[in-house]
């Protein structure tokens, strides 16, 4: 009987504990659909997966998107991958801020950049779409730009007027070889965002 009522305040003060982590919603902007998993678009999608795989967690299919939580250093992480279709995805990031009471300062948007070279890192605190059309509905359905975001480069290696099959096209030999150790980088941003802070962040990652 003692035993139970010990469990029992133990799993009240491990809940407590959990409700009152620290929460981060890290956005990974993307396309569903198979024809578009290794393509640079999706560059969002493929750091999450990157991280999900490495801490050991799933993705869930929730509404509006997958799904994945992971905690770090009393924070609690919730990774996203919205199921809009890029151009729709701030209605994903706005339900799911909703859903888990998840502050604008707490939010980081991963997306593909072509004004910088390949595997280039910008994080920036605000900004505007600078033309991308995932942070450009996010910015609309937000009301904001002022959230951070976490831009990879894909450069900007296409011949005039093929900028979509560029954008929507897979990674070159040269670029899938060197994806793995940027991926391991860009994890370690995640991390740093949700424990050291967006200038920190910047400060140690910008132009790595």
């Amino acid at each position: 009987m003692i035993q139970w009522i010990l469990n029992l305040f133990s799993t009240s003060k491990q809940e407590t504990n959990s409700n009152s982590m620290k929460k981060f919603l890290i956005v990974g902007l993307g396309n569903i659909g198979a024809e578009y998993v290794n393509t640079r678009h999706n560059i969002g999608f493929k750091v999450l997966d990157f991280l999900a795989k490495k801490e050991g967690i799933q993705f869930e299919t929730v509404k509006l998107g997958a799904l994945a939580k992971y905690s770090f250093k009393g924070r609690a992480f919730f990774l996203l991958k919205p199921n809009t279709y890029m151009n729709l995805s701030g209605k994903a990031i706005k339900y799911w801020m909703d859903q888990e009471n998840i502050p604008l300062e707490n939010i980081l948007v991963i997306t593909d950049d072509l004004n910088l070279s390949f595997g280039t890192i910008r994080i920036r605190q605000k900004g505007s779409d600078g033309g991308h059309n995932g942070l450009k509905n996010t910015n609309l359905v937000l009301n904001t730009q002022q959230y951070a975001r976490f831009r990879f480069g894909i450069s900007d290696e296409f011949k005039k007027g093929k900028q979509v099959d560029y954008v929507l096209g897979d990674w070159n030999d040269a670029e899938q070889a060197a994806l793995p150790e940027r991926l391991e980088v860009a994890s370690e941003i995640i991390k740093s965002f949700g424990t050291a802070g967006i200038e920190i962040t910047m400060t140690t990652y910008n132009g790595k």
